[in-house]
């Protein structure tokens, strides 16, 4: 293929990334349209999941509520197909791994696109599994491990494709970590029985701010990077959003494991206080049950 013939393809699968990402911006138009609509009618939907998960400074539980909302009627066609949560889960990681290949190779608005399928079935195998009555801990192993190989797959395509960057390449790399380590804090948490701080950058947020990143790329590569000169296109949204969460994924990490390490501390001390009044009683009680001398 000649330069002409390059240059000709690199500008139609740039217009085909812009296309794919208007169209995925006007159908959250048209959803968030709907669901103004709903809160109008009714008010806001709520779920106990979202109460139970909380929001945060950077997702609050109205968004959370109105994407619940959205997916409500697939997961409701999920159900009526027969479609068990392990296939849901399984289509996620696919979509997901494609996800993070098209991020390779630079196509954001591709890569945006299958991310946002991959996250809206994540969503939908726990709410499938709750309405047929099938959770149980395997599937949450199985969700859980597949969700992080989605993020894996996503953050490793962009670290790939910032190669000659070594600046942004460096940064995905801590946006990998970060996101890794909150994940592991909560699941450390969980372990040992310790209630950690919320805090930011869970799942759900990291997910919206990658795949949003992703989305909006090809706009700003469209209207004002072509006129820069860079070596290529770097996705300024997409870089945002990574050093949101380089940033904050690990600050939270931190904050959780530092909680977690408190409230350990706090219970060694407790029990070693608890083990010491306890032999001191043992001590008392020995001292108290011994014969009295014999008077003279």
């Amino acid at each position: 293929m000649n330069s002409f013939g390059h240059l000709a393809t690199i500008r139609l699968l740039e217009r085909t990334n812009l296309a794919s990402t208007c169209v995925l911006l006007i159908a959250v138009l048209l959803l968030a349209v709907a669901y103004a609509i709903r809160m109008v009618i009714k008010g806001r939907a709520h779920f106990s999941r979202v109460e139970k998960q909380g929001g945060s400074a950077l997702l609050s539980k109205a968004i959370m509520e109105m994407g619940y909302w959205w997916i409500q009627p697939l997961a409701r066609g999920f159900v009526l197909l027969g479609v068990t949560p392990n296939q849901l889960s399984w289509a996620s990681f696919f979509f997901g791994l494609i996800a993070g290949a098209c991020l390779a190779f630079g196509h954001f608005g591709f890569g945006g696109g299958f991310a946002l399928i991959s996250g809206f079935l994540d969503s939908l195998d726990g709410i499938v599994a709750r309405m047929t009555g099938v959770s149980s801990d395997a599937g949450e192993v199985l969700d859980a491990t597949v969700d992080r190989y989605v993020e894996g797959f996503f953050l490793g395509g962009l670290i790939i494709y910032y190669h000659d960057v070594p600046a942004l390449q460096i940064l995905a790399i801590l946006a990998l970590l970060g996101s890794f380590m909150v994940s592991y804090s909560s699941a450390k948490a969980e372990a040992l029985h310790v209630d950690p701080p919320k805090g930011s950058m869970r799942r759900p947020e990291r997910a919206l701010y990658l795949t949003l990143g992703a989305v909006l790329s090809p706009i700003s590569i469209s209207l004002y990077e072509q006129t820069l000169y860079v070596p290529m296109a770097v996705g300024f949204p997409m870089v945002f959003a990574l050093g949101m969460i380089a940033v904050m994924a690990n600050a939270s990490a931190g904050e959780r494991m530092w909680a977690i390490a408190k409230e350990m501390r706090r219970r060694e001390s407790e029990a070693l206080r608890a083990s010491q009044i306890k032999k001191a009683n043992e001590k008392q009680a020995e001292e108290e049950s011994k014969p009295a001398p014999a008077r003279t």
